[in-house]
């Protein structure tokens, strides 16, 4: 018998676990020959703002060892060019459209939100309160407080399902997530990249323009697999796990610790098929472990 992959986080309903992680992938379009999108779950696009933002100087990107800096700074051209250029194509395609939103304040993420709110191809909000390559951007997801002040925004002025995407650079990610739940967060991501930095040891410099940027990779996977872990115990709504997953046995190890859907980002870059071949291998592994659908496999951790 062929295993259900269907997986249902608030109101978004996926074919398959499997999405691509916001800032990896553009927004779509720009992977359209190089895999077949509607083999995966859903594409979180890249994070945008209420006005277009230039993003950081450059250097952007330094690779690490397994793993890679980056500090792009949330270039993007603003909601109104993305509703405009983007949603065309995105109206084209089967996988579900999680629409990643960026602010400097609570009040521009809400306007963000219910900007988006009419929008019929935007079946999910994902809130980026964590991007540690902008100045500013890890304030709302340092502290429980904050984080249920951006989501109870945007809540308010949306009916779409709701995401919040955690910071990893917290004391406590669980109690960051149990906020965004009270807020009315349908579902929470993570992680997001580590800060981190590079040197160039001949000219005594910072690698990256803006100094540090995210650490995104393998690198990560044992630190995200662990807070994904201690979230899932504490809230009760979807957790998405990301962070360093590359083949389907990493995905695996996220929902079996509790993940009910996970999001592919750096492999993109390194294997654009990615995503599909994930999603393909978790099917054969439910097959070949007589799992039935995703229930028998997230959170099936024995400790």
């Amino acid at each position: 018998m062929k295993p259900d992959l269907k997986v249902k986080i608030g109101k978004l309903k996926l074919k398959n676990p499997v999405m691509v992680a916001s800032g990896t992938f553009g927004s779509g379009e720009e992977y359209k020959d190089l895999l077949d999108l509607n083999k995966i779950g859903g594409i979180v696009t890249k994070s945008i703002t209420l006005k277009p933002r230039e993003g950081n100087a450059p250097p952007r990107i330094v690779e690490t060892p397994s793993g890679m800096l980056n500090s792009i700074g949330l270039q993007n051209d603003g909601v109104e060019a993305f509703i405009k250029e983007k949603i065309p194509f995105l109206k084209k395609i089967r996988p579900a459209v999680i629409v990643s939103i960026a602010a400097h304040s609570v009040n521009d993420y809400g306007r963000l939100a219910e900007r988006l709110d009419g929008v019929s191809r935007v079946d999910a909000i994902e809130i980026n309160i964590s991007c540690p390559n902008v100045k500013g951007g890890l304030e709302f997801s340092r502290e429980p407080f904050s984080a249920f002040e951006v989501v109870n925004a945007v809540r308010r002025k949306t009916k779409k399902t709701v995401i919040a995407k955690l910071s990893p650079n917290v004391t406590d990610i669980a109690a960051i997530a149990a906020a965004a739940e009270e807020a009315g967060a349908d579902a929470v991501s993570l992680v997001n990249t580590f800060t981190g930095m590079a040197v160039d040891v001949d000219t005594k410099r910072p690698v990256l323009g803006n100094i540090v940027g995210g650490l995104s990779g393998p690198a990560i996977k044992p630190v995200a697999l662990r807070m994904v872990w201690e979230v899932f115990k504490r809230v009760k709504v979807p957790v998405i796990g990301m962070g360093g997953i590359m083949e389907s046995e990493d995905a695996l190890e996220f929902m079996i610790a509790g993940a009910s859907a996970v999001q592919v980002g750096t492999a993109n870059f390194v294997n654009p098929r990615a995503a599909a071949e994930i999603a393909v291998g978790i099917e054969a592994y439910m097959r070949g472990n007589k799992i039935k659908n995703m229930k028998g496999l997230i959170g099936c951790l024995k400790v």
